[in-house]
């Protein structure tokens, strides 16, 4: 199972230009809304019609510019998932799921109750799908591309009209049946967690560009550009300035950071994640520990998000740093415009090109 995708096409605000190849499993997308991710699996689908290149499923050519070949959808053997589901409102779950099924009566309704007892819609064979809840059609909709039996399955946001309790609880069920079936599936998403959750490898877009592709753990562990870690997760990311003697100037936070381990690095950007701070009420005898003034907490659920601004600035901030305290572990009579003390762990900065 391989899919190759060498496609560019000339899209109303960026040109889309972009170039992967995976094989079974699941690889994910990862980007802002209007970044290219949906016009990428259109593409690949037959919805859309790139301006050049090449698009390769299992050794059959899909779309070659140069030597004229376009297959349309019917021809490709594609199965793509759209974010509404397109159930067809007039069938019922089972007349939905045979849709495109090929073969004798029998067999079709034998694949139909395998879909059936597969996605757990048992009861439901008759029901239209204005009567079905939001979480049950999109298993009809899994059902339908499933008994379809694609030899690429393209998932447009497909979790994204579900509240976060069924997202997670059909992640899991589609994960393991995906699992399961070995296809190949390609995802997109805004969302970093579904992504994580879900995908093998992953890429992240911006403007119709790929900015780094790789195993989906160690793009979250180490992202290369600032875009990329900001899809993933980071919210404190700063320009820097090095000086002669390794001290490095935060210049969007206003502050020097003594950094044993230079080696003449030339990266210009460092980000560090919000979990990866520490804030205390008072002062450790650490290197990079500055004194902070609190200016916004948000409550959550286990936890407190905090922004602040340090104290004594080399000159002023361009922007406020995250932090996170733990509820139940760390010092929690917090006030807004009240002192605190922030260390910044000098091996949990990345640096971002």
């Amino acid at each position: 199972m391989s899919l190759q995708v060498n496609i560019k096409k000339k899209l109303k605000n960026f040109t889309l230009q972009i170039e992967f190849e995976t094989d079974s499993g699941i690889r994910g997308i990862l980007g802002a809304s209007g970044c290219g991710k949906s016009m990428t699996l259109k593409a690949i689908a037959g919805l859309m019609t790139p301006d050049e290149g090449r698009i390769v499923l299992n050794g059959k050519v899909l779309f070659d510019s140069k030597q004229k070949i376009n297959l349309s959808p019917q021809e490709r053997r594609v199965g793509y998932l759209f974010q509404n589901y397109a159930l067809f409102p007039n069938m019922t779950v089972e007349e939905n799921i045979m849709v495109g099924l090929h073969g004798t009566k029998r067999e079709k309704q034998e694949k139909v109750q395998e879909m059936i007892h597969l996605f757990n819609l048992h009861g439901l064979e008759k029901q239209y799908p204005n009567r079905l809840s939001g979480g049950q059609q999109q298993r009809v909709a899994f059902a339908r591309l499933l008994a379809y039996d694609p030899e690429v399955m393209l998932l447009d946001e497909p979790f994204s009209a579900l509240d976060s309790c069924l997202k997670e609880q059909l992640q899991v069920q589609i994960k393991e049946i995906l699992r399961r079936y070995q296809k190949t599936v390609l995802m997109v998403s805004h969302d970093r967690m579904e992504i994580y959750r879900l995908c093998d490898e992953i890429m992240t877009m911006k403007n119709g560009a790929v900015l780094q592709r790789g195993k989906t753990r160690e793009v979250f562990d180490c992202p290369n550009d600032p875009i990329t870690a900001r899809l993933i997760g980071y919210r404190n990311i700063s320009d820097i300035q090095w000086n002669v003697d390794g001290r490095m100037h935060a210049l969007d936070w206003g502050i020097k950071l003594e950094m044993k381990n230079f080696n003449e690095q030339r990266s210009t950007i460092i980000g560090i994640h919000e979990r990866d701070l520490v804030l205390k009420e008072e002062k450790e005898l650490e290197e990079n520990c500055f004194s902070v003034e609190i200016k916004d907490i948000f409550e959550e659920i286990y936890e407190y998000q905090v922004l602040v601004v340090p104290c004594e600035q080399t000159e002023q901030t361009k922007a406020m740093i995250w932090s996170i305290v733990k509820k139940g572990e760390e010092w929690e009579q917090m006030q807004e415009g009240t002192k605190a003390w922030l260390t910044i762990p000098e091996d949990k900065i990345i640096f971002l090109q």
